[in-house]
């Protein structure tokens, strides 16, 4: 059972998707939606809400609010940025290229840095697309940049 509580008006710069309107002693209020189509819940003369549902109380302390499922967002897929091995870049490169784009310390970026230089390939960060193909980018250019054939690419996680 719902109560109206106060019959002040409502400010709408405060609360600009609720609209409360009074009909006599009994009172509507309206929520807007996300899409500004309007939910309604209608309250009687004593402060209850109607109740469209068909029990045969008669509509007696009843609510009723319409309501529409939201599907949450789906979290963006991940990938992998790789970074390749090859005979050219010094390993002392590698590693600030590893602290500066992957912010990694001394330790970590040198143990990523032989992982690389033994097995061929290592991965430097797992992230959403749009940030490991920035990161790739920003390693080429840099590789580029500092005359080094470093190669870094990305796949999905």
């Amino acid at each position: 059972m719902a109560k109206l509580i106060h019959d002040s008006p409502i400010d709408n710069t405060l609360l600009p998707h609720v609209e409360l309107s009074h009909v006599g002693a009994a009172a509507s209020l309206r929520v807007r939606g996300e899409h500004d189509d309007l939910d309604n819940v209608t309250m009687g003369e004593d402060g209850t809400g109607d109740d469209p549902g068909g029990d045969d109380d008669g509509g007696e302390g009843q609510i009723s609010i319409a309501t529409r499922t939201r599907t949450k967002p789906k979290k963006p897929s991940q990938f992998k940025v790789l970074m390749l091995n090859d005979d050219y870049t010094p390993m002392e490169f590698v590693v600030l290229v590893l602290k500066r784009f992957f912010r990694m310390d001394m330790e970590q970026a040198t143990q990523v840095m032989l992982h690389v230089h033994q097995r061929g390939v290592g991965v430097c960060g797992i992230y959403p697309y749009e940030i490991a193909e920035t990161k790739v980018n920003q390693v080429m250019d840099f590789a580029r940049q500092n005359q080094h054939p470093l190669q870094c690419t990305l796949e999905k996680a």
